[in-house]
């Protein structure tokens, strides 16, 4: 029988993610299993628009000031969760691609079920561009269960 331990949850702060955050804490309290919440920050944040760009030195404490932002909004996003009282509750913001890192994550910290929403804030986007969850679900080393 299929005993997670660890629990990977990809999160954008969507709605789709508060479902997917959800079942991971029903199955971490099932199952006495911890849970790693993370948030990626899409490495690819472009200086210049039109004729603007802007000076590198901003750009530098923009993006501190995204990964604070982030780590307060996985704080806010997991207070919402009563289930997540009594389970061992990891946080962590990167930068970077995020299937790949999604994927990082799950070798370094040993993963055995990620649990990711089929949608996420980027909707019709995902047809262009390509979907996290379906980049996950080919890459990933463990069992991942897709949220609806």
């Amino acid at each position: 029988m299929f005993k997670p331990q660890r629990i990977l949850v990809p999160t954008d702060f969507s709605e789709f993610s508060d479902k997917a955050l959800a079942q991971a804490l029903d199955i971490a309290n099932q199952y006495d299993a911890g849970v790693h919440v993370l948030h990626v920050i899409h490495e690819e944040m472009h200086r210049c628009a039109a004729d603007y760009c802007i000076p590198e030195d901003q750009m530098e404490k923009y993006k501190d000031q995204l990964l604070q932002g982030a780590a307060e909004d996985l704080r806010k996003q997991v207070a919402k969760f009563p289930e997540a009282v009594g389970v061992e509750i990891s946080l962590d913001v990167k930068k970077g691609i995020p299937y790949e890192a999604i994927l990082e994550e799950q070798k370094e910290k040993e993963i055995d079920l990620i649990v990711i929403a089929s949608l996420g804030k980027t909707g019709i986007m995902k047809y262009l561009m390509g979907s996290v969850a379906q980049n996950v679900i080919k890459g990933a080393h463990c069992a991942v269960l897709v949220i609806r």
